[in-house]
Parts: C-alpha cells; sequence; structure tokens
C-alpha cells in the first residue's frame, strides 16, 4: 500500500511538473492603454506604441527568435523598450543575438531601448561589457541612468533609462539631470525604485523583475526579499503610486528551472498618449 501511494505521489508530481514547463510556452500578450492626463475634448493626441520585452533570461526561456517574431510582425511598433536580466553567462552572450537581429527587423520606428537588470550585473567587467556592446552592436541603445529624447509627432518624449534598483545602481538624480519639458517615459528592472520617486515625474513606467511570481502556491510568498512591493502584493500589471502609472511585466523568459505556476511569459504592447508639447520646428526629426 505505501508503494502504491508512493508511486501515485510520483506520478502527480510529475504531471505537475511537466505542466509547469508547458506554461513556460503559453505566452500571453497584454495590451495597455495609457491616456494623457492634458487631453482635450475632440483634441488628437498622438500615441507611442511601445512593444515591451522583459526578463528573457535566455538560459531559460521557451520562445523561439522566430516565434518572437510570427507572434509581433503584424504589430506597428513606435518603439521597443527591453527591462533588463538577458542573461547571466557568458556563454549566453551568442545566443541574445538571433533575437536582437528579430527586433531590429520589426522596424520600430524610434528604435530599440534597454536597460540592465540584476543578473546582467553577475556578469563582470569585460563579459558585462561584451554584453552591452552586443546590444549596441545590434542598434539597442542602453541606457545606464541617462535620458534621450525622441519626437512623437512633434512633441518630445524623453526616454529615461533607470539602471537596476536591487545592485543599488540607480541614480534617480543622474537620470533626470537632462529631461527636458516632454512626456516622461521611464524604463527601469526592478519596479521598487517607484517608492522612492514621488519628487520625479514620470508619465508612465516599464519595469519587470518579479516574472509575476513565476512560481505561484496560491502567492508568490518567495518575493517578500525582493522589496516593499510584493509585500504590497503588487508583482505584476499596472499600478498607479502617487498618481503615476507603471507596469510590472512578467517576463518572456524563467530564472533556476523552467517552470510556471500561476504565471505566464509576457510580451506587453503598450499605446502611451503623448502630451501635446510642441517644439519648434528645426528640432523635429
Amino acid at each position: 500500500m505505501n508503494f502504491i501511494l508512493m508511486m501515485a505521489i510520483i506520478i502527480i508530481l510529475l504531471l505537475l511538473i511537466n505542466k509547469a514547463n508547458r506554461n513556460t510556452h503559453e505566452v500571453i500578450i497584454n495590451k495597455i492603454n495609457i491616456n494623457s492626463p492634458l487631453q482635450q475634448p475632440n483634441q488628437f493626441v498622438p500615441t507611442l506604441n511601445i512593444l515591451q520585452l522583459s526578463d528573457l533570461h535566455l538560459e531559460n526561456i521557451s520562445i523561439t527568435p522566430d516565434q518572437l517574431y510570427n507572434k509581433l510582425k503584424h504589430e506597428k511598433l513606435d518603439l521597443i523598450a527591453l527591462t533588463g536580466d538577458f542573461l547571466d553567462r557568458k556563454r549566453s552572450i551568442p545566443k541574445l543575438v538571433p533575437y536582437l537581429t528579430v527586433l531590429n527587423k520589426l522596424g520600430a520606428k524610434h528604435g530599440i531601448y534597454a536597460v540592465l537588470g540584476n543578473h546582467d550585473y553577475i556578469l563582470r567587467d569585460k563579459n558585462l561589457n561584451m554584453l552591452i556592446e552586443t546590444l549596441e552592436a545590434h542598434n539597442c541603445k542602453v541606457l545606464n541612468n541617462q535620458s534621450e529624447t525622441i519626437i512623437v509627432q512633434g512633441n518630445p518624449v524623453n526616454i529615461i533609462g533607470i539602471d537596476d534598483f536591487s545592485t543599488k545602481r540607480s541614480d534617480l538624480s543622474t537620470s533626470f539631470a537632462n529631461v527636458n519639458q516632454g512626456t516622461n517615459l521611464v524604463l527601469t528592472h526592478d519596479p521598487n525604485i517607484v517608492l522612492h520617486m514621488k519628487n520625479y515625474h514620470f508619465d508612465y513606467l516599464l519595469s519587470g523583475h518579479f516574472h509575476g511570481g513565476q512560481i505561484c502556491y496560491p502567492k508568490a510568498y518567495h518575493l517578500v526579499k525582493m522589496g516593499k512591493l510584493p509585500r504590497m502584493n503588487i508583482i505584476k500589471g499596472l499600478h498607479v503610486m502617487d498618481g503615476k502609472p507603471f507596469y510590472i511585466n512578467e517576463g518572456l523568459g524563467q530564472t533556476s528551472f523552467n517552470v510556471r505556476i500561476g504565471s505566464r511569459p509576457e510580451i506587453t504592447l503598450h499605446t502611451l498618449e503623448i502630451s501635446p508639447i510642441e517644439v519648434p520646428k528645426a528640432n523635429a526629426i
């Protein structure tokens, strides 16, 4: 009897593990609309269509570059945002290239922007530089506490890249140092930074880091050590802090094991309405 019970438990565990692995292949595409607070009735409001990918974790990813392309090839994209945790091993860097090739093939009008995450910083010195150089060689602008302004239908949009908060690399004052009037789009990896941004304006913030828990049983209790937001049960999706919206992507890959329970790999398509603040035509792109 004990043997039969043990075998039954083993079979159930194997079935659960198999299901948890299959979950990593069930990629969801979420579409989020963020309205401009300055919108006037009957006024035309320009928009920025953003593809966000986060936490590829190329050591444990279940979607191929071709599959990724086929899911997105019909989308009209203005900008691609990559919010960190690409990989944590030197040998995984070549595996990044086919994904970057696909992202370039999607032809986002304003290009590709990225920030690094805590796993990327497991790499050191020349290996970390190799990762950054690989991103930049494939037209991906890496923003480490930096900003860059693009012009969207005559209106400035400040893309602000805040370096990883969990590894104490964030520098808010430096990140915002050269930001002028316009719509502020923040890219960062660890969303806990929003708890420290009361005096820093953003219109929208994109992040990742928590994987939606990855394994929720029924809650992601293991995330409590990852900052205040998980203790507030804020681990995925759209939220508001101090009146400012921010989004936590569930990530495309996994850490440790290629399994998910109570979460799915995520691709996010954001439509951000741009505040109508025109710039002189001489500065328009």
